[in-house]
């Protein structure tokens, strides 16, 4: 009978065995490689005057500094350039290039891709009379804009969209009736509306019945601007009308009307609704119309001048009080401005 051959076992003191013999092993490993570390620390400092991190070497960039320059003065030259452009033009100029990496590099030099403003369409000569007027009037103290009374109007529709809401929703609910806004056609129907203020407050508004014509604009004129100015308190002979050149305002007719009362009017200057500060107003009115949902014309209309009547006094003073209209048009020199 064959003897069975025992299979070799690691007992506890193998296992002490060879644990006190990798420790013998590391140890020696570690006393040959310190002075090499040592030694390259030393020749590091000496080197670069540091023991931080070098930048590693990488794959050569596509778009040099001189590539990038050229890249930026395109996009100043042209800002709606557009980034596969920009690519059409490298390329027939030997550089390929990626739309992305253009778009990348653009960021790193602070030039970012937005939506463009949409401004009045303004021709040199309307630049030349916005600049004639913010040099006219840049020096004048805010005693000076507080008795003016501001005029304009506004058309405030059924289902507009001047009260933007977030709706918060999770994924795949974005047409669920409750994270929907309701549209109608041509916003559901419109009313125009005249409407003035002053630094004291706001004036009358007023309802537009179809379309004003100017012997419309003089009745609407007729009813509202005196009891506005008694209501705000402005000085008597001295207080100053603002309007915008809109041609019922300019007509011969009006013009003629005009002369009979007697008011001093602001000679004001062409498709500039950026200096008129009643702006502001008319979207205050229509977000918080907007936030009433009117169902019909009659509450469109009722909303509209209860909303008016309850704007602030404190916020038409301080659009007065920070009327710096005139710098931002000099800085701009003479084009639209942020309102």
């Amino acid at each position: 009978m064959a003897k069975s051959v025992a299979t070799p076992e690691i007992f506890p003191e193998n296992q002490v065995f060879l644990t006190e013999k990798y420790c013998i092993n590391t140890c020696f490993a570690i006393h040959m490689f310190i002075p090499f570390v040592l030694c390259s620390i030393i020749k590091k400092f000496a080197t670069h005057g540091t023991v931080a991190n070098l930048p590693g070497h990488r794959r050569k960039r596509k778009i040099e500094e001189r590539l990038q320059r050229r890249i930026v003065r395109m996009v100043d030259k042209q800002p709606q350039t557009s980034s596969k452009e920009i690519q059409a033009v490298l390329q027939a100029q030997g550089a390929s290039v990626s739309a992305l990496t253009i778009r990348r590099h653009l960021n790193e030099m602070e030039r970012y891709g937005r939506r463009p403003r949409r401004t009045p369409l303004l021709t040199q000569r309307h630049k030349k009379a916005r600049l004639q007027f913010a040099k006219m009037y840049l020096s004048k103290p805010k005693s000076f804009w507080e008795n003016f009374l501001w005029i304009d109007e506004t058309k405030i529709e059924l289902f507009g969209k001047a009260h933007h809401s977030t709706a918060y929703r999770k994924r795949n609910e974005a047409y669920k009736e409750k994270n929907t806004v309701p549209t109608v056609k041509y916003g559901g129907g419109s009313k125009m509306f005249w409407g003035c203020f002053a630094a004291s407050g706001t004036g009358c508004l007023d309802c537009v019945q179809g379309i004003m014509k100017s012997e419309d604009y003089q009745r609407i004129l007729g009813r509202n601007v005196g009891p506005s100015v008694k209501k705000l308190g402005l000085r008597p002979r001295s207080w100053v009308f603002q309007q915008d050149n809109d041609p019922k305002h300019t007509s011969k007719s009006t013009q003629k009307w005009m002369a009979t009362k007697r008011w001093r009017v602001l000679k004001w200057p062409a498709m500039s609704p950026d200096l008129n500060p009643i702006e502001h107003l008319w979207r205050d009115l229509k977000i918080a119309v907007g936030k009433r949902r009117p169902s019909n014309m009659k509450d469109l209309e009722q909303f509209a001048k209860e909303e008016w009547s309850k704007i602030p006094g404190e916020r038409c003073k301080k659009l007065i009080d920070g009327y710096r209209r005139c710098e931002a048009v000099l800085r701009n020199n003479g084009y639209a401005t942020k309102y």
